[in-house]
């Protein structure tokens, strides 16, 4: 029987789940049937991020409580868990902060949102336990989850994006013979990536998933599977266009490997071009030039949705062309005001009308 080929997307939910059943395979049975409820409502990488947050948790125990050490995770029972008082779960917490990863013994850390994170999966578990009758106390309810500080947008402006641009053209000054080959071959791709986040907001992860079917020039649109597996169009610029149009050029003369030849952004291997890869090529060019902000592809995409939002003052029209299922997160992180705009406001409403 000839092998199917399937798509980037695909091998992306095969590999998803069989990492999730993987996680779940070491956690206890009734974490196994809190997680297996969550499947519908919850995206796949959630509920990932779900049961690696539980497992952090039950690896504590191990460590914490003398009687679990060395325990098999599976064999924590309910009794165990009913038993945990106010204080180990506050416990729990300041454990998150620095710990030992059991898999490589490095040091982990977690700041206010990794910590509120895991206490949040931690309450839905307790919840659900709670709510089945299969434990009597709900000690999470009681701990206060860690208040987390509001950052600011981290952003490009327009000089700074040009400064970039710019640069990527003549990047080649101060390399090494091997490294100028290397950017050489790179460049045109690398800037046709960076002008992509720039001109579209695509996620990292929406990036190196297209392929060259998925480019309509007639339209000027990119066929896109969003956060959750949704597929929407996204509409690109001249700018977008021509950057694209100059890599495309030079992707048809590249080889590839079986499996990669829809591919549309290719590493020199050949191969489908990774998001670790694409996070540490924008670093590669923006840290040289923004010393003082760490840029990266998330920042391009923040700094695409700010300029829509504050060229068209359409917080729903930026929600949309951003993938965001609730409004409510794009004004969170898009709908800052400028200075400007609040001294402007200050003289918009008028309590007497001037005579």
């Amino acid at each position: 029987m000839e092998k199917k080929n399937i798509s980037y997307h695909e091998k992306k939910y095969i590999d998803n789940n069989i990492r999730l059943r993987n996680i779940l395979a070491e956690l206890p049975p009734y974490v196994q049937d809190f997680c297996r409820g969550r499947q519908t409502t919850l995206s796949m990488q959630t509920q990932i991020a779900y049961c690696y947050d539980l497992k952090i948790f039950f690896q504590f125990l191990t460590t914490a409580n003398p009687v679990l050490k060395n325990s098999d995770l599976r064999s924590i029972s309910l009794a165990v868990l009913e038993n945990l008082r106010p204080t180990d779960i506050e416990e729990f917490q300041n454990y998150l902060k620095v710990y030992e990863s059991q898999n490589t013994g490095e040091a982990m850390t977690n700041g206010e949102i990794g910590i509120s994170r895991k206490i949040s999966a931690l309450r839905s578990l307790f919840d659900y336990l709670y709510k089945h009758e299969m434990v009597k106390n709900n000690p999470t309810r009681i701990v206060d989850v860690p208040k987390v500080h509001e950052k600011a947008i981290i952003q490009l402006d327009p000089d700074e994006i040009a400064m970039i641009l710019d640069s990527m053209e003549e990047f080649s000054d101060n390399l090494t013979p091997h490294q100028k080959g290397y950017y050489l071959k790179t460049k045109t791709r690398d800037i046709a990536i960076i002008t992509l986040f720039l001109g579209t907001g695509l996620r990292v992860s929406e990036c190196v998933g297209l392929d060259i079917s998925d480019v309509n020039f007639k339209n000027s649109g990119l066929r896109v599977i969003r956060k959750g597996g949704n597929e929407k169009i996204v509409y690109f610029g001249e700018e977008v266009e021509i950057a694209l149009l100059n890599y495309l050029e030079e992707r048809e003369n590249l080889e590839t490997k079986p499996g990669h030849e829809n591919a549309l952004f290719l590493s020199l291997q050949g191969t489908r071009l990774s998001v670790r890869a694409t996070e540490k090529m924008v670093k590669k060019y923006t840290q040289p030039i923004i010393t003082n902000k760490k840029i990266t592809p998330h920042k391009l995409r923040s700094t695409y949705g700010t300029a829509l939002y504050e060229e068209t003052g359409d917080i729903y029209l930026v929600a949309d062309v951003l993938g965001h299922k609730s409004v409510s997160t794009t004004q969170k992180h898009y709908a800052k005001l400028k200075d400007s705009r609040r001294r402007a406001a200050a003289s918009a409403v008028r309590l007497r009308e001037k005579e």
